[in-house]
């Protein structure tokens, strides 16, 4: 049976998998370790997948690989194809007031009509804006722009892991390919007409006379390793885990990691001038509408170091206490929050009575803020004609009994709880396997295990939230 291998480079470390292309299953894996920092030299992405393709017994005998991997990322290269200066990452916000600025000049409608999104920092154009206007000596240099993932998929490129830096070698920069998914997240490549939009790319950079990468299509494959291994398009990482998790239209795959993620798989483009909700692409020719929230996993955490409990006691107590924790009401803006866009307010408790000042009702409060900020996420989805059946839960907060028992009483939906995996370097590994076959779906493997959690919707738990969320408007 043929072997394939997915790659997530994510913002923290790089997993491969490896699996049988036929039927999914894992035969092998490895990981390494990213730096911290929200710049790093690209270099540092190709060690930590030499090292863990290494760990995971290497590529040598796979028929294809994909890469999946952080979106947004600005990866600058010369006419050499050499990096022309770190890498800046989706989470460095040194490009917001490019962003405000780019807003304005085009407006925030104009900008969802363009490419599907509003802009904010993480979105590669805004750091281009960024590096035109503090680093032009870098601009001028800069002859092509690719992102994390499509810099990977570049470098194997006739490049063996097995291989060391120092003999590797490397096509042209015009070699340089993407996918749909993690070409929607730059702000110069349109979701609804699939082309890049290098009027945008002129209006942040100043030129556009760049390289941009060629967009292939979900199971096309341009591309091959020096050991003859086929090189998929790759995807972006939600794309990516959506595509592993085996999510079709109807499904909105839930992430509550640090920040929380709701994407839905859609067979229409949106265009939220609200800025809530980001117009991306999927990875299987459909799209990925995807609203993001500041404050996910870390309220369950800041909540039991508040009450000196464990993450597993704090769910014990959360569901000793009732449904709507007795009128005891936690808006769960810790960092702020995006979605709604409120960057400076401030975590909220109300209703606080001698009959809920227990630990108890306060766990409820945490676990019922926490999804009812992600709801408010679901909301935003529907208004722009998401269609809803089903929720999949993923991420750290998914390990929470509580999280996974309450979530269908606050967000009005059966739950569906996947059995923990690597989903997006799983995703990658299934789009390795659909570019050997070339077939119009990705292949259909066997889905991992679940358990459904379904409860009676308490409408009142998002009522009595909304009430004090718009105590805080403002703030």
């Amino acid at each position: 049976m043929p072997l394939v291998a997915g790659v997530d480079s994510s913002t923290q470390s790089c997993k491969v998998v490896v699996r049988d292309a036929e039927t999914g299953a894992l035969v092998r894996s490895g990981s390494a370790s990213h730096p911290d920092g929200t710049e790093v030299h690209p270099d540092h992405w190709w060690s930590a997948l030499e090292q863990a393709a290494s760990a995971a017994g290497g590529l040598d005998d796979v028929a294809a690989i994909s890469v999946g991997g952080q979106q947004h990322g600005m990866v600058c290269l010369d006419d050499a194809g050499e990096v022309v200066r770190p890498a800046l990452l989706w989470n460095d916000t040194r490009s917001a007031a490019a962003a405000d600025a780019l807003n304005k000049e085009l407006g925030p409608q104009g900008w969802a009509d363009a490419v599907g999104s509003v802009l904010v920092a993480s979105f590669t154009v805004t750091k281009l804006r960024w590096l035109a206007e503090h680093e032009p000596h870098n601009a001028a240099r800069t002859a092509a722009v690719a992102l994390p993932h499509d810099w990977l998929t570049w470098r194997l490129a006739g490049v063996s892991t097995s291989s060391t830096s120092g003999s590797s070698t490397r096509p042209g920069i015009e070699a340089l390919v993407s996918d749909r998914s993690d070409a929607s997240g730059t702000g110069y490549w349109s979701p609804a007409t699939g082309t890049y939009r290098t009027d945008l790319l002129e209006r942040a950079l100043g030129r556009r006379d760049i390289v941009l990468p060629r967009v292939l299509g979900p199971a096309e494959s341009a591309l091959t390793s020096a050991s003859g291994a086929r090189l998929g398009a790759g995807c972006g990482d939600n794309a990516g885990a959506a595509l592993g998790l085996g999510a079709r239209p109807g499904d909105v795959v839930l992430s509550i990691g640090t920040s929380g993620v709701a994407c839905a798989v859609a067979d229409a483009p949106t265009a939220d001038a609200t800025g809530t909700v980001a117009g991306f692409a999927d990875a299987t020719g459909r799209y990925l509408p995807l609203v993001a929230t500041l404050n996910a996993a870390r309220v369950l955490t800041a909540t039991a170091a508040l009450l000196d409990v464990s993450l597993d006691r704090l769910s014990e107590l959360a569901l000793t206490a009732p449904s709507g924790a007795g009128g005891l009401v936690m808006v769960p803006y810790l960092e702020g929050e995006r979605t709604p866009n409120r960057p400076h307010a401030k975590g909220a408790l109300h209703g606080l009575s001698l009959a809920t000042s227990s630990a108890a009702h306060l766990a409820r409060a945490a676990v019922e803020g926490l999804l009812c900020g992600l709801a408010d996420g679901i909301d935003a989805l529907v208004a722009q004609g998401v269609h809803v059946e089903r929720i999949l839960l993923i991420g750290g907060g998914a390990r929470s009994e509580a999280v996974r028992r309450i979530a269908p009483i606050v967000l009005g939906r059966p739950v569906v709880v996947p059995e923990p995996g690597e989903y997006v370097a799983d995703g990658a590994a299934r789009q390795a396997a659909w570019a050997l076959t070339g077939g119009a779906e990705p292949p259909p493997w066997q889905a991992g295990r679940v358990e459904t959690f379904d409860a009676a919707p308490d409408p009142g738990v998002r009522a009595r939230y909304a009430e004090v969320r718009d105590l805080t408007e403002g703030v």
